[in-house]
């Protein structure tokens, strides 16, 4: 079953989800901020390879925005390309909803809470 939606509302939608995801890169590069401290104090190698851990889910977190982002792009261009099509009273059309593109927002979300969860409690006892 295909459902559609308004152009407007899936495009207020992809600027949400943009200033969030923007929002999830600013907070990684704090916690990036947060794990390098980590080291300057510590050196010990059972807090050195944690904070390898956390790097490399920063990375990963990192590349799962911008590949997010990217399919943000392409379901925005779709709707451009549907506005392009006939302008003719586009902010009454519908179009095929971006469910996919909602649907990992709403998990990337989810796991980074989960992640930045974990982070605040390695942090508290290294700091």
């Amino acid at each position: 079953m295909s459902t559609k939606d308004f152009i407007f509302k899936q495009h207020e939608e992809h600027v949400e989800w943009t200033k969030k995801l923007d929002f999830y890169k600013d907070e990684i590069k704090i916690l990036q901020e947060r794990l390098e401290e980590i080291v300057q104090k510590n050196n010990q190698k059972d807090v050195l390879i944690l904070v390898e851990h956390f790097q490399n889910q920063l990375i990963i977190y990192r590349n799962n925005i911008d590949e997010i982002q990217h399919k943000i792009t392409v379901s925005e261009d779709k709707l451009q390309s549907e506005i392009d099509k006939n302008p003719v009273a586009s902010d009454h059309r519908k179009t095929e909803y971006h469910q996919a593109e909602k649907d990992e927002v709403q998990i990337f979300e989810k796991l980074f809470k989960e992640f930045h969860d974990e982070f605040n409690q390695f942090v508290s006892k290294w700091i």
